[in-house]
């Protein structure tokens, strides 16, 4: 999938991560911070991945869920 994703892009020479001319959102409140994490859980779920965010692998939903992640979630 990234792979594909950077041979359509001429400013990418192997594998593209990231959206093309993705911008910057200020998370300026606890509550815009709430929502974008819960964005970014439910993502795989609307693309069709899995059926729920906690069974993405590479999420941190597993953790807000009371499981243990890949990696570990800072207290800050």
């Amino acid at each position: 999938m990234f792979k594909r994703a950077g041979l359509r892009n001429s400013n990418v020479s192997n594998i593209q991560l990231w959206q093309q001319n993705s911008h910057p959102i200020e998370l300026w409140s606890p509550v815009v911070i709430d929502k974008k994490v819960e964005y970014i859980h439910m993502y795989p779920v609307v693309a069709g991945f899995v059926a729920e965010p906690h069974h993405w692998k590479y999420s941190s939903a597993i953790d807000y869920n009371g499981g243990k992640g890949l990696l570990r979630l800072s207290d800050v």
